[in-house]
């Protein structure tokens, strides 16, 4: 697949991503939409893989997606959960999230990449395939990407910015010389996809036992993936998986097995938990499993990754346009390293707490449990947490109490609603009377009025976050508020 170029020349964009999983996709299209020009390399072949890890689309996630008019397509193909069940009995009810998205929604990550790259070539994104970038220097003026072509011939690439989100063996990491710290949480986890003589009668079957855990989810084609890891197992990745090793440790895990047959696909993995120190150096950025890998427990990998690219895209499309100084790109790293950090402890906590198996740290897991299940405000946290709409970003000293908190679905005066207001990657305006949005921002801002009698003036970022808010505002502490923030 080929986009469009435009009159730019070959070899030449604003903005280069390394990368077409999830993160990279969205990235790109956002970029795309916003009317920048942008090219995306990949190295593998243009195809769609269903062996991926990824199967939960988590509340803020979506909407994120819904915000790119992608998210009731895929609910039509996904499959809610309304709740989570952690260590048998702890059950977290997401039927409460003050979100239009109270559920979890299961489906393989190659149902999101797929939508995500029809929208990124339509917003006309230079697709590169079989194309492996081999390193990169920058300069004052931009960067040039070295990289082989599907027929094996070195050539340059030249762009403004680069975002790399290559994954965890990040090619684009590793050329700007910053390191990966970490270790390994878990070694010789088994996957398989499966059919299942005796499917489970719940949409998600996950349960561990101390010596063994086990996660079982249907991909909607008649084929169930199973997760599994048994404790003493310490085979290294490429060592061979049979069915038989995969139905022993889920028994032990789950009880049974469920007549597993017919295995399409059987691998081995193992699981880090790292962190990159920066998400930027200079003209470079990192998103995604680049910057950051965790343990697959909650669900919270592919969803922090596309959470980065919302993040960076805006940003990235406002500098590039001329329309914010290059230093807004710093907010990148102060907004989106502590959230990586945190996913970094909450899913190590829930996988290790799931691992344990010695007396003193099953007590532990079983005083946390006590106090998750009957501390509402603890067990609604853990819920913010998990499924994303629980984070904020930090508001400079002064700033009105709003600034930086995420915005929910609200209701706009004659019908509307934010995510649909947000769709092009601009900035909504919503205060109790009708704002000029200006020919020179036409396109970037939107102007919306409450559908409430809300006296409170609100600036929303394209990621949906609080830019500005003041309770009482006239116009033209609004239209100073636009000139900071939209330009």
């Amino acid at each position: 697949m080929t986009g469009t170029t435009g009159n730019r020349t070959p070899g030449t964009a604003p903005v280069l991503v390394v990368g077409a999983g999830p993160t990279g996709l969205l990235l790109a299209g956002d970029l795309a939409a916003a009317g920048v020009p942008v090219t995306l390399v990949e190295k593998r072949p243009h195809r769609i893989s269903n062996l991926s890890r990824a199967f939960a689309l988590h509340a803020r996630t979506l909407e994120q997606l819904d915000a790119r008019d992608l998210a009731d397509g895929l609910e039509a193909v996904g499959r809610p959960l309304g709740r989570l069940q952690l260590f048998g009995r702890l059950v977290i009810d997401l039927g409460t999230l003050p979100s239009r998205f109270r559920h979890v929604l299961v489906l393989p990550q190659y149902e999101v990449e797929e939508a995500l790259e029809r929208r990124a070539a339509k917003a006309g994104v230079d697709f590169r395939y079989e194309t492996e970038v081999t390193g990169l220097t920058q300069d004052a003026d931009g960067v040039t990407v070295r990289v082989r072509t599907p027929g094996g011939r070195p050539e340059s690439l030249r762009a403004a910015y680069v975002v790399g989100a290559d994954g965890m063996r990040s090619v684009v990491r590793r050329a700007v010389g910053l390191p990966f710290p970490g270790r390994s949480v878990i070694r010789s986890v088994v996957l398989a996809d499966v059919r299942l003589a005796e499917p489970p009668k719940t949409l998600l079957t996950v349960n561990a036992v101390g010596d063994a855990f086990a996660f079982l989810v249907p991909f909607g084609d008649g084929y169930h993936r199973v997760i599994a890891w048994r404790r003493g197992t310490a085979l290294t990745d490429s060592a061979p998986v049979d069915l038989d090793e995969v139905k022993e440790i889920t028994r032990l895990a789950l009880g049974r097995d469920f007549g597993m047959h017919d295995a399409r696909w059987l691998s081995r993995f193992h699981s880090d938990e790292r962190q990159a120190p920066a998400y930027r150096v200079g003209r470079v950025l990192l998103a995604g499993d680049a910057a950051h890998v965790h343990s697959p427990a909650g669900g919270q990998g592919m969803n922090t990754g596309l959470q980065d690219a919302a993040n960076l895209s805006w940003k990235l499309a406002q500098v590039v346009t001329g329309h914010a100084p290059e230093a807004l790109l710093d907010t990148y790293q102060a907004e989106r390293h502590p959230v990586g950090r945190s996913v970094l402890r909450s899913s190590g906590g829930i996988i290790r707490l799931a691992m344990a198996h010695r007396p003193w740290s099953l007590a532990l897991r079983a005083v946390l449990v006590t106090v998750l299940d009957k501390a509402g405000p603890v067990r609604r946290r853990a819920a913010g947490r998990i499924t994303g709409i629980g984070y904020r970003y930090a508001a400079p000293r002064g700033a009105h109490r709003l600034v930086g908190t995420r915005v929910p679905d609200v209701a706009l005066a004659g019908g509307g609603r934010l995510h649909e207001a947000l769709r092009g990657g601009r900035f909504v305006l919503i205060a109790p009377r009708a704002h000029p949005v200006g020919r020179d921002r036409s396109g970037r801002l939107t102007a919306e009025r409450w559908a409430s009698g809300r006296r409170t003036a609100v600036l929303v970022r394209p990621d949906g976050y609080v830019a500005w808010a003041a309770d009482t505002a006239d116009e033209a502490a609004i239209e100073a508020a636009l000139t900071a923030h939209v330009g």
